[in-house]
């Protein structure tokens, strides 16, 4: 049995859609939940075949369109605008993706796990996307239908099974063919084009073609890689490592620098003073122990932050944890979401834990509007944004469009398990006494002497984004292309070990500017670590941005609205994730070092 799933752009569309030849008999396979928020429809396929039997140009179907006709009219007029927008077919065999292979530069193959469904050439005569594969695509102004398809299976003979054989790739050539021959097509004459200003009758034969070769170098478990190995992705990916790792062993050894030389000399200094006279005439953060534990304005909203972003730090990292080990992988379709979403349900015990027991900490006393918040203000921020988005998609008849029930089903899981798990974190974080912080708080707050340029709040948290944002904006790339290019992703190992070098270099960064900032008797770095670190997604919007104008064509209000509205969901999601590490950091810091210090 074959499949057809159609996506592309930032507005997907079922294979349906588009009128092509569809089969309406046969039921639906159901999607999860993953598939469905990424718009995945998996159609039942009318080209259908018998292992091992070759057939040559068989019909599927005919359309045909009269001009005249409104309906027929929007019809042509829909499936031009895919063409002219690139739109791809995306079908699946036996959960194998058809891909069209072909030569790129240095002699290289390229195999895109999809097709497109024609090409256009302009009135200059210059072809556009795909029309340069062929010569003859060279009438001006038109539109040219891949209506016929090569399909190559390929397959190996399983010994000692009583399986028989097992498919390890499939292959697709796309063609376009007139068919002068209706009824019994021959896959014969020039291709088949459609002038942009045609008026009166079009008609559109639908053929395929289909040939099995058996392959015994192709094992069944490593059949995915001739598709992966296409994409030349892994120098890059080792490069962007490297220069990761080289940001993480400058940091570390400056943060080691401080660690075991500076704060070492201090602190010895520090407890072998024998009178208050003595430690007057220090400066520097051994002034500030008196307040560097004061709580922070607006404590409240800052609780509530960690509280989220520890909920999705652990739900990252477990999903990415999953997914190297191959759980996730491409072959499971919609895995990867569908995990993430019930992980975050799951762990809205820990975000309410984590929001009460620092919001306690900070002297709060309104432990309703904690929780609350916690269990509701960041979601529903992004279900808020989301909402609206899904709007613009039922709107523009997109795949993508979230169905009513699924989102009354995702809002069930919303307020039936992740806020009552909210609120049992948030009653034993209450519960439990505060934390106990090392040194005593002064009741008068000591007077921040003025901050030079470097050590004021704003340049500080505009300099501590720059590093962690330098180690991921080359993953970067490949993530929004996944997304947005739909191209496949599988390099889970690589983004596994970014991850970790990510909540490295924001821990070390964040340490060292707070380091800085004490020194200089700057004692709020709550707010100032949270902020350090999370300002890395301001970098990533920005890069967003240009990646918006530099690598994707998107034309049309609708578009570039979802783009930026998903994008500005990501950004949350991301502030909340690296604000978090930052101010977590920070905290063992600063707790470690007033710890080990004698205070008269």
């Amino acid at each position: 049995m074959v499949f057809l799933l159609f996506l592309l752009s930032v507005l997907p569309y079922e294979y349906t859609a588009f009128d092509f030849c569809s089969k309406n008999t046969e039921k639906r396979p159901s999607e999860n939940l993953g598939q469905v928020l990424f718009g995945e429809r998996i159609e039942p396929s009318p080209y259908k075949f018998e292992f091992k039997k070759s057939q040559e140009c068989q019909k599927v179907c005919m359309r045909a369109y009269d001009t005249n006709n409104p309906s027929d009219k929007a019809k042509l007029d829909f499936l031009k605008k895919g063409m002219l927008l690139n739109y791809q077919h995306h079908w699946i065999v036996d959960n194998m993706p058809v891909t069209w292979c072909y030569d790129v530069e240095d002699g290289q193959k390229f195999c895109n796990p999809g097709f497109p469904i024609g090409c256009y050439v302009t009135e200059g005569g210059h072809p556009k996307d795909a029309c340069v594969v062929n010569s003859n695509f060279n009438e001006k102004d038109a539109f040219y239908i891949f209506n016929h398809v090569d399909i190559t299976i390929y397959y190996h003979i399983v010994e000692h099974e009583q399986l028989g054989a097992r498919l390890v790739a499939a292959k697709i050539e796309p063609k376009s063919y007139e068919n002068p021959n209706d009824d019994n097509p021959d896959c014969s004459g020039g291709p088949k084009f459609l002038k942009n200003k045609h008026t009166g009758t079009f008609k559109i034969p639908y053929t395929y073609s289909v040939s099995f070769v058996e392959d015994k170098k192709i094992r069944w478990a490593s059949r995915w890689d001739y598709i992966l190995e296409s994409m030349p992705h892994t120098n890059i990916q080792w490069f962007s490592i490297m220069n990761s790792l080289v940001i993480v062993l400058f940091l570390s050894g400056m943060v080691a620098m401080i660690m075991l030389r500076t704060l070492h000399k201090d602190i010895a200094r520090y407890n072998q003073m024998d009178s208050v006279e003595d430690a007057q005439e220090e400066f520097g953060w051994k002034l500030v122990h008196g307040d560097v534990f004061r709580p922070p304005r607006k404590g409240m909203l800052l609780s509530v932050f960690l509280g989220s972003g520890t909920q999705i730090f652990i739900m990252t990292f477990v999903t990415l944890f999953f997914a190297c080990l191959g759980f996730l992988s491409p072959a499971n379709r919609g895995a990867l979401m569908t995990c993430a979403v019930v992980l975050w349900v799951l762990l809205g015990t820990p975000a309410g834990y984590v929001a009460a027991r620092l919001y306690k900490s900070f002297g709060g006393e309104k432990w309703k509007t904690n929780v609350l918040l916690t269990a509701f203000l960041c979601p529903g921020v992004v279900f808020a944004d989301f909402f609206v988005m899904n709007l613009i998609l039922w709107g523009e008849g997109s795949s993508a469009a979230m169905p009513f029930g699924t989102l009354v089903a995702i809002l069930a899981l919303w307020f039936c398990i992740s806020v009552p798990l909210t609120f049992i974190g948030a009653y034993f974080g209450f519960k439990k006494a505060g934390i106990e912080h090392p040194v005593r708080t002064n009741q008068i707050p000591r007077q921040i002497p003025e901050q030079s340029f470097y050590t004021k709040p704003f340049p500080g948290i505009v300099m501590g984004g720059i590093l962690p944002f330098g180690c991921i904006f080359i993953q970067l790339f490949f993530i929004l292309n996944s997304i947005w290019s739909h191209q496949m992703y599988y390099m889970f190992g690589f983004l596994f070990l970014v991850f970790i070098i990510l909540v490295i270099t924001c821990s070390e960064a964040t340490i060292l500017l707070c380091y800085f900032h004490l020194c200089a008797e700057d004692y709020h770095w709550q707010w100032r670590s949270f902020l350090t670190s999370s300002f890395t997604a301001v970098y990533f919007l920005v890069y967003a941005i240009h990646y918006f104008f530099s690598k994707l064509q998107i034309t049309g209000l609708a578009s570039t609205i979802l783009y930026f509205g998903y994008t500005m969901i990501m950004a949350l999601i991301f502030f909340l994730f690296t604000g978090t590490i930052g101010f977590f950091a920070c905290f063992w810091f600063v707790t470690k070092i007033y710890s080990v210090v004698k205070v008269d």
